[in-house]
């Protein structure tokens, strides 16, 4: 016991800032723990409640509706770098004008485009888009207008989950997605014993659930912990909007890749396959999602700590943070190749007869996994110093060449694992780029485009 207690005590000293993200990272993970026995729970009851066909459906229209969160421009992440700034400047009431300002600018941007979503809506063809026969046209169309309206409003409503982050408090946040999701998957079970069947019925219980929590949440912590952040009409100063658009803009451009390479992979299965093989990569994404999700909570107070550190010219702290990740990396890597190896038994306990999962697709998941926790640690550290000039040029790269690549992989032998492989290809071209800038940064080097 005494052992024990001494572990305890010298993983919980260092600096402020590693105490700090460590205690996130601990809480954050209990968190996630039943954050991910929830979607696994989602998966058999979603499809048991639909089927295989309206599982893929639903999977691809809420894909589509992320494209749209390029519509903030990156505000969210601008703004977490910058109050992360004001804020290890002691600069409070700076720190509440970039809050309401961004509130603000989000608010106008989104409830436009969900006002000009009202008007085009009923002249889209949702059979069509979503390749599906089996739906009557108005239903579809009756789900793609309250999963919108929910999204966007939702989008308003988690810049908190942006404060918390900026704050290094994400454990909090972490809170918001397994209580809406407790309660969704709870309305799910009731409809399937009710035996009322319907996609409608699932996209609204679905997408409120969450805003509601937010909605909630927005209230108790702005009258409560972050009172002194609490947007107000008094507050918004847009004379912060250029700066904040400014490092916003970057984001944007970054996001686009994430957008086109994940959200358009759906579209490409679908179009060029059938709704069943977007499940299926769907529902071996989410296997392979588990390390990814794991080791984002490390990484969730790094981007922040990072800022904080960068500005207070701590690069002392900063390197041997980056030694830590690396070794955390090198451990997933050995769990995702142990989560690959056990795939096709877990599949079976975890879904029965209900899918067939092809191992060719678990491969690509894997491979998507590993390239992925080890590049994450550089992304990380880049988004949180600000220079993001070779990041942009890298996503403008990835954005013009991914779509034919995964068209022409996916029309090969490779079925749907041929996007995942293109996803890929070009995250492991970017790995060496992101491993130089940082070690020119570190060592001061970082002129030219490194550097900005």
């Amino acid at each position: 016991m005494l052992k024990i207690q001494d572990i305890i005590s010298n993983f919980f000293q260092g600096h402020k800032r590693s105490v700090e993200a460590k205690k996130q990272i601990i809480y954050s993970f209990g968190l996630k723990v039943v954050s991910v026995l929830i979607g696994l729970l989602y998966v058999p009851l979603l499809i048991d409640y639909l089927d295989v066909e309206r599982y893929g459906v639903w999977i691809t229209l809420t894909s589509i509706v992320g494209w749209f969160t390029f519509f903030d421009a990156g505000l969210g992440n601008g703004l977490r770098n910058k109050l992360t700034e004001a804020l290890a400047y002691d600069n409070q009431k700076l720190a509440q004008e970039y809050v309401s300002t961004t509130y603000a600018l989000i608010s106008i941007a989104f409830i436009s485009v969900l006002l000009i979503f009202y008007c085009i809506n009923p002249f889209l063809n949702w059979n069509i888009i979503l390749n599906s026969e089996n739906i009557p046209k108005e239903e579809l169309s009756l789900l793609a207008l309250i999963v919108f309206t929910f999204f966007f409003l939702r989008f308003i409503f988690q810049i908190i989950g942006v404060i918390l982050m900026a704050i290094q408090k994400p454990a909090i946040n972490n809170i918001f997605g397994p209580i809406g999701n407790l309660i969704s998957l709870s309305i799910i079970y009731l409809l399937i014993i009710t035996a009322k069947k319907s996609i409608v019925l699932l996209g609204f219980v679905i997408s409120f659930t969450p805003l509601l929590v937010l909605v909630l949440a927005s209230f108790i912590l702005f009258n409560g912990q972050l009172r002194d952040l609490k947007p107000s009409l008094n507050r918004i100063n847009m004379n912060h909007a250029k700066s904040l658009f400014g490092l916003g803009m970057k984001f944007f451009l970054l996001q686009i890749s994430a957008i086109v390479m994940f959200s358009l992979s759906n579209i490409i299965i679908i179009q060029v396959l059938n709704p069943e093989q977007v499940a299926l990569y769907n529902i071996s994404y989410k296997y392979f999602l588990i390390p990814i999700m794991l080791f984002s909570i490390i990484m969730t107070p790094i981007w922040s700590a990072v800022t904080d550190a960068f500005t207070r010219n701590d690069s002392n702290w900063l390197k041997s943070t980056m030694k830590t990740l690396n070794r955390i990396s090198i451990v997933f890597v050995i769990g995702i190749i142990v989560m690959l190896l056990f795939s096709k038994q877990i599949y079976n306990t975890w879904l029965g007869d209900r899918v067939d999962i092809p191992l060719e697709l678990s491969m690509s998941m894997a491979l998507f996994a590993i390239i992925n926790v080890i590049i994450t640690p550089y992304s990380y550290f880049i988004n949180g110093i600000g220079k993001l000039a070779i990041s942009i040029r890298i996503t403008i790269f990835k954005i013009i060449l991914f779509i034919p690549t995964a068209y022409f992989l996916v029309n090969t032998s490779l079925g749907a694992s041929g996007v995942m492989y293109a996803t890929c290809f070009f995250s492991v071209i970017s790995l060496p780029i992101y491993i130089l800038q940082i070690n020119r940064i570190f060592s001061g080097n970082a002129r030219g485009l490194w550097g900005k």
